[in-house]
């Protein structure tokens, strides 16, 4: 299985980045269902230490909080690869992603190599026009969606196909606070 820990994103907050999308000719946008905040990449593991990753997962204790998607980028440099929404500084995701990364390495994965940058990717890009992901950049500069509770993250699988990532939920862990309102 290949892995990664994320969070969710509401439906508002998601439907606020689809409407950012378009406007960079070959960019492959990301669906409703790919997008999501990683926590921390974990990759292709068997059986057992998907177990004992879950085992971990489920042991961590933090609390819920709001947090905020604000502001756009991009990776590559004079290269573009993809296109992000940035999460506003946010102490308490910065507390629950390093619980989620020791937890990881404790069950004995390796290092991130990656300093955590939370953001959420919107598109992937292959030689894209540079001045178009420049006015890309320039007219959504300043989105910023609505404050939003996260009360819980997620182990997630991935399976790549022909037409991109299939991310599926394998796992819930509630943060400690939180409690959702029930439907009436």
């Amino acid at each position: 299985m290949r892995l990664f820990a994320a969070l969710a994103l509401p439906d508002a907050v998601a439907q606020s980045l689809l409407l950012i999308q378009g406007g960079v000719p070959g960019a492959r946008w990301q669906t409703r269902e790919q997008l999501h905040l990683t926590l921390r990449f974990i990759g292709e593991v068997d059986g057992a230490t998907a177990a004992a990753l879950d085992d971990a997962l489920a042991g961590i204790r933090a609390p819920a909080f709001e947090m905020q998607l604000h502001a756009v980028g991009q990776f590559g440099n004079k290269q573009p690869h993809s296109l992000w929404a940035a999460a506003r500084p946010n102490q308490a995701l910065d507390h629950l992603q390093r619980k989620v990364d020791a937890a990881i390495r404790r069950v004995g994965q390796p290092q991130d190599q990656h300093k955590f940058l939370p953001h959420v990717t919107l598109a992937r890009l292959r030689h894209p026009d540079t001045e178009k992901v420049t006015d890309w950049l320039s007219y959504h500069a300043l989105y910023t969606s609505a404050e939003f509770t996260v009360g819980a993250f997620h182990l997630y699988s991935s399976r790549l196909t022909s037409d991109g990532s299939v991310y599926a939920i394998e796992q819930d862990y509630p943060l400690e606070g939180y409690y959702e309102e029930a439907d009436d």
